[in-house]
């Protein structure tokens, strides 16, 4: 039967040897951050993870969600009992700000909790995760009365948060969105219209859902330009922080989706909702990219949670199952046939999984600690750095991941054979959940798009270009280093094939906008190749320090980065084809002729 343990180890491995956190204690936040104290929240998140969320997994999937006739929503059996759990042991608390109620640790530290979360039950952990991201984005736009309204509550869960922005006509265009929203002359706003596919728009967990809106005010210009954003609660909040009337927005129905089955996925209506502003008035996507952002990360890493969870059960269906013998003769003497692991090609898929892991777990990690670094260093020129890390890979870790985290549930799936066609091994829902990763928070395509379109050429190139003066500066102090020979130059190959396919598109996507987009979903894999193979060399260089340790962890993080530098890494090359092709072939048809 399925099962998933955290990757303790790994994580410990990444947050202490990698990123070495211990050394930022002059960060707010990090002095209390010890590695002591990291690997209490790892230890007792693994627990939760297994005992409480894992075994309900299966549970959500089969029950899904229902929707009764006063339009309330009932989640799967155990749910509402597994959110209380989280809420009283404090878990939504971890990286908030102390002065909503939260201990203000890391957002990295938290990344490792929410992994967790989103490999033992991802239709679960997106109503914390998307209640996070609505409360980063009230703390960044919103008022001082709203912060104090609502940010305390939804910083400890005991309040949901949702965001509102698709709508039946319009999905990633919205421009053409028609809710809208008149002023009422009190400051709040009547919000009428009806968005669709929101996550957690209704459910039985909290005592209240703080709905973030995106409409456009009465008379505003048409457009991006002319959007806004609002809060709407479920219920008002009286002034002594209780409960109030029920506001005019309800769940119109539930989505019957192909996965995420546990999580309630709604069309809500607001018939004249009262909401109050966030931000300024036709600057609602400047405060909602706060949030988007929080969520495309978090996708991300939802792409790469769920691929570990297929892993783990993948490999011990492979050390289990027997079938035929070793082409090299017989590995099982004892038993009818070898293991399946014995098999070249069960291998293969293992290690594509294994090397892809641990590879992604270090890029979001990192990317998360570029994160604290945007907010918390006293550095400008950190800030700086961090804030061009964020724009330019944040596409990168969603759609990369994403897809190769796909990828590799699906081969989870494979090793299983027929077995993992059935529902009874749980790779079959793995593989269905995590589908939706490639499609929400702006499909993987747009991402692309959003890489070469906006943040490639953003300030001239610089954060492309000072991704490569990292890089450099790393192959320079480290390619003497004897046993690294092998990552640095692969390192070195893939970095300069980037650099060849950025030089292209810089000097070919301006002069045809249809190369830049032909070329979009290539470059972005090209670009993910090589935020791999950065982290595999620099996690290369502590395995082979530590070698001798007497750890069997460093051995086998050197025979894990060297099969992704000599059986994954040479697909850049491909990618950089690809993109130095341009539009012309993909161009080449008229609409009729498909």
């Amino acid at each position: 039967m399925p099962r998933y343990d955290a990757p303790v180890r790994d994580m410990q491995f990444v947050l202490h040897e990698l990123l070495q956190l211990q050394n930022h204690a002059n960060l707010p936040g990090f002095a209390d951050a010890s590695p002591e104290t990291i690997d209490q929240i790892l230890d007792e998140g693994a627990k939760f993870a297994k005992n409480v969320l894992f075994p309900l997994n299966a549970v959500g999937d089969k029950q899904g969600c229902r929707r009764a006739a006063d339009a309330s929503v009932k989640t799967p059996d155990g749910f509402p009992e597994a959110y209380k759990q989280l809420v009283e042991n404090g878990w939504p608390l971890l990286s908030a700000h102390p002065e909503m109620g939260g201990q203000g640790l890391p957002h990295v530290v938290n990344i490792a909790w929410t992994e967790m979360v989103s490999s033992s039950n991802m239709a679960f952990g997106m109503y914390p995760g998307l209640t996070h991201g609505a409360y980063q984005a009230l703390m960044a736009g919103g008022s001082d009365e709203l912060k104090a309204k609502y940010g305390p509550k939804m910083a400890s869960g005991e309040w949901a948060g949702t965001m509102n922005l698709t709508e039946p006509h319009c999905g990633t265009d919205l421009g053409l969105m028609k809710t809208k929203a008149v002023p009422q002359g009190d400051g709040s706003y009547k919000i009428t219209g009806q968005k669709i596919w929101i996550s957690g728009g209704e459910q039985d967990l909290t005592g209240n859902i703080i709905h973030l809106v995106l409409a456009r005010i009465e008379g505003g210009p048409e457009g991006i330009k002319g959007i806004s954003l609002f809060v709407v609660p479920k219920y008002f909040v009286n002034e002594d922080g209780s409960l109030g009337a029920r506001n005019a927005c309800q769940c119109g129905g539930l989505e019957e989706k192909m996965g995420i089955h546990g999580n309630a996925t709604c069309v809500m209506n607001y018939d004249g909702a009262t909401g109050w502003l966030v931000g300024e008035e036709h600057k609602g996507m400047r405060t909602m990219f706060v949030m988007m952002n929080e969520a495309r990360l978090g996708v991300g890493l939802q792409g790469m949670a769920q691929a570990e969870v297929a892993y783990q059960n993948a490999l011990d269906f492979a050390r289990d199952r027997v079938q035929g013998r070793s082409l090299t003769g017989v590995q099982a003497p004892e038993k009818p046939a070898d293991p399946i692991i014995v098999h070249p090609d069960v291998r293969r898929m293992l290690l594509e999984q294994k090397a892809f892991l641990e590879g992604a777990r270090a890029f979001v990690y990192w990317m998360a600690f570029q994160g604290d670094l945007q907010h918390k260093s006293p550095d400008a020129a950190v800030q700086q750095k961090a804030e061009d890390y964020m724009a330019l890979l944040t596409p990168v870790v969603k759609a990369y991941l994403t897809h190769k985290g796909y990828e590799s549930a699906n081969l989870g799936l494979q090793v299983h054979g027929g077995s993992g066609f059935t529902r009874e091994w749980g790779l079959e829902q793995i593989v269905r959940d995590c589908r939706i990763s490639l499609i929400y928070e702006g499909t993987n395509g747009v991402q692309a798009l959003d890489l070469v379109g906006r943040k490639l050429g953003a300030n001239g190139g610089r954060a492309v270009f000072s991704f490569f003066a990292e890089i450099d500066e790393f192959i320079t102090e480290n390619e003497k280093m004897e046993g690294l020979e092998l990552y640095i130059e692969g390192l070195k190959t893939v970095r300069a094939q980037l650099q060849d396919g950025t030089m292209w598109l810089m000097q070919n996507g301006m002069s045809d906008f249809n190369n830049a987009g032909a070329s979009s979903h290539d470059y972005l894999h090209l670009m993910g190749l090589t935020a791999l193979a950065f982290m595999w060399a620099r996690m290369a260089k502590i395995a082979l320090e530590k070698r001798d340790s007497g750890d069997p962890f460093y051995a086998a993080k050197l025979a894990t980065g060297r099969y992704f530098v000599e059986r994954m890494l040479p697909d850049a090359p491909a990618h950089l084809a690809k993109v130095k092709t341009g539009a012309a072939a993909m161009m080449a048809l008229d609409a009729a002729q498909f």
